[in-house]
């Protein structure tokens, strides 16, 4: 792990693919006090599924929209 002063972190941050090149984690303190810590992101496990595949996968609606719009505002009256 990587201990940086606030200035450091202030200063390195304009160039964040040099400063943590050597590291996985960054902790930033401030007078020898732990004030920060600055970790890796995860990256996805599973790609995106295709639009494609979402709706073949959806269910589609057995009755239209039409039909349960109607027989809703005839309940209501």
């Amino acid at each position: 792990m990587k201990t940086l002063t606030i200035r450091e972190a202030r200063e390195g941050l304009s160039h964040p693919d040099q400063m943590f090149a050597d590291s996985n984690e960054v902790l930033v303190v401030c007078r020898g006090e732990p004030v920060a810590r600055i970790l890796p992101v995860e990256r996805r496990k599973k790609p995106f599924r295709s639009l494609a595949a979402f709706r073949a996968s959806q269910p589609f609606q057995e009755v239209p929209s039409e039909v349960l719009i109607s027989e809703d505002r005839e309940e209501r009256f």
